[in-house]
């Protein structure tokens, strides 16, 4: 249940988390958002590895900072799209790091902005061809 003075939009752009939120499929998200959990949805990826994942997705549009990746994995935890899990390499290179995962909150906040990206190309399709 919402307090009277937050709608669901207000806390499906994050300025105010209190638990996790349904998702919002209409609304989209931005693209360092969309580019991280979509670097997460094969599996866990640690912080560095995102970073170069989803260098490589946006075709090197999208370069992260640190302090940008690290400010929106901390906002993506507080919303619940995405959690800490163990690093699976750790135990190989001896290092203690953790990895993140997408839940399936996230997982549908994907799933949606995928959809609503692929009408916009869709209608933009139909659009130029007809």
């Amino acid at each position: 249940m919402l307090p009277d003075d937050m709608s669901p939009i207000y806390l499906f752009l994050g300025c105010e988390m209190r638990e996790p939120v349904e998702v919002q499929n209409s609304q989209p998200i931005t693209e360092t958002t969309y580019f991280i959990l979509l670097s997460l949805a094969p599996g866990p990826g640690h912080g560095y590895a995102i970073m170069k994942d989803v260098q490589k997705l946006s075709q090197g549009r999208v370069l992260l900072s640190t302090g940008t990746l690290y400010g929106a994995l901390k906002r993506l935890l507080e919303q619940g799209w995405i959690e800490r899990v163990d690093d699976p390499s750790a135990a190989e290179n001896g290092r203690e790091r953790k990895a993140y995962r997408l839940t399936q909150l996230g997982q549908t906040a994907l799933d949606g902005e995928i959809e609503r990206l692929h009408a916009l190309v869709t209608a933009a399709g139909q659009r130029v061809a007809g």
